[in-house]
């Protein structure tokens, strides 16, 4: 079972300066990479660097799906991801109640088809504030996407709508790639997600959502528990730690995340 990390908290000139030795350093397998970045550095730079590091690439995460602009790129995403031998292709929802369950057919079969074309696996990343955050939702869209369609199970942006645990043993089946992050939610969080899953774009809502994102055990997630569950579905695919919210210090938080979940797992 690998262990990858994301750049989310670096710039993309950043990714191959500091961010891919950072990684390295901390003795992570992987890494995760969003297209914009690996399209600003392009794919033989990236190759190149992750050779030198002795990394992986396990997931090109596309953009949100705004507009046919967006599903265009999440399809000429799938070619890029084969081409760098990554495994998955990330595909993050549309934003809640911006478009209709009819388009967002359309959109997931043309990048699914084109993931087929290119021989990786495309992964939907539930997420808060999207069309599909809760249980139902990702059961409803699982059974009438494309059967090539799996699922990024994300740890954090379960908690908000299910158990963490359960959710693992829900979708046992369909979990083809784990996003790990802890979660600490305010006093007053649930009324804040239950504003965003109304559909209401409130910015106060979103940033309290967001920023409730926190370094491995620092929050209320279990992460000795999902392990075990993982263990008990017998799942031994690649897992990505995702840190959002710590743009100082960034090599320290990467090897304390890296540190909690080895203690976690025994590793």
């Amino acid at each position: 079972m690998g262990v990858g990390y994301t750049t989310i908290m670096y710039d993309p000139a950043e990714v191959l300066s500091e961010g891919l030795g950072d990684f390295a350093a901390c003795r992570y397998d992987g890494v995760e990479l969003g297209l914009g970045k690996v399209e600003y550095i392009g794919v033989d730079s990236l190759q190149e660097s992750l050779e030198e590091h002795g990394l992986d690439i396990y997931c090109v995460m596309a953009g949100w799906l705004n507009n046919e602009e967006d599903v265009e790129a999440a399809v000429d995403g799938a070619g890029i991801a084969a081409e760098l031998d990554a495994r998955f292709l990330g595909i993050l929802p549309p934003p809640r109640g911006q478009t209709d369950d009819a388009t967002f057919d359309e959109w997931l079969d043309q990048i699914c088809t084109a993931a087929d074309e290119a021989g990786v696996t495309p992964v939907i990343h539930h997420h808060g504030a999207s069309k599909i955050e809760s249980p139902e939702e990702i059961e409803e869209w699982l059974e009438r996407a494309p059967d090539n369609l799996e699922l990024l199970y994300d740890t954090a942006h379960y908690q908000p709508y299910g158990d963490v645990i359960d959710g693992i043993h829900r979708f046992a089946d369909d979990i083809a790639y784990v996003h790990l992050k802890d979660i600490d939610p305010t006093v007053d969080f649930q009324d804040h997600v239950d504003t965003l899953s109304a559909g209401n774009v409130q910015y106060d809502s979103l940033f309290v959502f967001l920023t409730s994102f926190v370094d491995l055990g620092a929050g209320v997630i279990d992460f000795e528990a999902v392990d075990e569950a993982l263990d008990e579905i017998g799942y031994d695919g690649q897992i990505t730690i995702e840190i959002e919210n710590e743009r100082d210090d960034r090599l320290v938080h990467a090897k304390r995340n890296i540190d909690h979940w080895n203690d976690a797992t025994g590793a």
